[in-house]
């Protein structure tokens, strides 16, 4: 750890030599600054729902082609325990440390620099890869609509990181009240389908993959039951980023109840979207015809004007989610540059207290990946990246409810570490998942992982900001720990 932790003096550091802020001072400080105060919990519920509505609409589907429908059935199940559990892990620990780093926070208050820089780091890979998954959808549902004569999505990318970090430029609570009109809208949608597909379900339709020769395979479990384990990255989607919520508690009012509140409040309504679009869309379209297609509620309804308003509606529901992304690597990027974990010019703000380099050097590398073309590669390395950060998240849970148990936590976990323990175990298996998936991409994510920690071990760990919100968090905890 660096000098500048070790000390309660370090902690509330004003100066700082010239050209190395180890302690923050005012003009620092003021220099990347956010905009508080501009959401309450119901504007964080539509955050959460935002970040994960494109999930619904498309890539989750992709988990047919590895588990058929139970296998992928058995995987939602079983991730949506997990993230239930992570969910109220998350509530805790941001309602007893509101910042702008959220899990990055948490877990350098419970594993110190290399386990907060960890879990940033994979939070950041999910972050910048994820909205690179979801344009390459946006240009599928942009091209069967056959919208502007477009039939080479890059336009589409081009066009969607432009105008959305754009929105973010203006300001966090023009974005977040902009996110919260398209979610709204996307949500109607899956209402429309769900009403439109209910005549079209057939229960044969759900079990139409043949079997195959795999080990336990059944018309069920067509794969056989190593399906099921190949299917959980997919089954991720449904959930993927609903963990960036505590993202926004310094631009929350009362971040200590509302984001609480918010993150739950969201984990409910996607737990019904999800079960409802996993038996809906399979169930009226057949898991065989919906295993590769990139628009599959669409292509559950077929023609008709159901199907066209579903189409558009959908196209909602994915801007919705990378819309959201785009405001929450911005936020981790920031977090971890105050702090000085990461070039420092990446956290300076504008005068409308928008975080530009952060918002603009993750888009150009996920606009990089969008010529990739392959939405399900990128899917399984966003999942890569969720998946690493649940597991130091969690623990992060588990040794703050031993070595501090006496720290404020204005909401409690039910069930303490033993919920979060169980989420952290299947996090561990998901983590698994994505190499039996894609070995290359997981491996390349693993790769880039390396290199970050390699940054962190040889430079930035020597030059942190000891006056940055998530470093006095961790300051202050050794200082009373040293008392004691």
């Amino acid at each position: 750890m660096s000098e500048r932790l070790t000390t309660p003096a370090a902690a509330t550091s004003t100066a700082a030599p010239p050209g190395d802020p180890g302690g923050a001072d005012a003009e620092y400080l003021a220099k990347r600054s956010l905009r508080s105060g501009s959401a309450g919990w119901v504007l964080l519920a539509g955050l959460g729902v935002s970040y994960v509505i494109s999930g619904d609409y498309s890539g989750w589907n992709f988990g047919l082609e590895q588990g058929g429908f139970g296998g992928l059935l058995i995987a939602t199940v079983l991730i949506a325990a997990m993230y239930l559990a992570l969910v109220l892990g998350m509530a805790e620990l941001s309602s007893a440390l509101p910042a702008a780093g959220g899990g990055y926070t948490f877990a350098r208050r419970a594993l110190g620099p290399w386990g907060g820089f960890a879990t940033g780091t994979a939070i950041l890979i999910e972050y910048a890869i994820a909205p690179a998954a979801i344009a390459t959808f946006i240009g599928a549902y942009v091209e069967s609509l056959g919208l502007f004569g477009i039939t080479d999505g890059w336009w589409v990318y081009l066009a969607a990181y432009a105008l959305f970090i754009g929105v973010h430029l203006a300001g966090v609570g023009e974005a977040l009240k902009v996110m919260f009109v398209i979610t709204a809208v996307a949500v109607l949608g899956l209402v429309v389908f769900a009403v439109a597909a209910v005549p079209l379900f057939d229960l044969d339709n759900l079990t139409d993959i043949a079997p195959t020769d795999a080990a336990g395979s059944s018309a069920f479990l067509p794969f056989g039951v190593l399906g099921v384990w190949a299917a959980v990255p997919y089954a991720i989607w449904f959930f993927l980023a609903i963990e960036g919520v505590p993202l926004a508690a310094e631009e929350a009012a009362e971040p200590e109840r509302n984001v609480p509140r918010g993150i739950i409040a969201a984990m409910a309504l996607l737990l019904v979207s999800a079960a409802a679009m996993l038996l809906l869309v399979t169930g009226a379209g057949g898991a065989d015809a919906m295993k590769g297609s990139g628009n599959p509620l669409v292509e559950a309804l077929g023609s008709g004007a159901a199907a066209t308003t579903v189409n558009y509606i959908g196209l909602a529901g994915l801007v919705a989610s990378f819309f959201s992304i785009i405001y929450a690597y911005s936020r981790q990027l920031f977090a971890l540059s105050r702090a000085g974990y990461l070039p420092r010019v990446l956290s300076i703000t504008t005068r409308r207290k928008a975080p530009l380099l952060a918002l603009v050097v993750p888009g150009v590398i996920g606009f990089a990946l969008t010529f990739t073309g392959q939405g399900a590669v990128l899917l399984n390395m966003a999942v890569f990246g969720a998946a690493l950060s649940y597991v130091l998240m969690m623990t992060s849970h588990v040794v703050l409810r031993r070595r501090e148990p006496d720290m404020p936590r204005p909401y409690r976990t039910p069930g303490g570490a033993v919920t979060t323990g169980f989420a952290l175990v299947v996090a561990a298996l998901a983590v698994v998942a994505t190499f039996l998936v894609d070995t290359v991409a997981a491996l390349s994510c693993l790769g880039v992982f390396v290199a970050f920690m390699a940054y962190f071990g040889l430079y930035s760990r020597h030059h942190l900001v000891a006056g940055s919100p998530d470093e006095e968090f961790a300051a202050l905890a050794e200082a009373e720990a040293s008392v004691r």
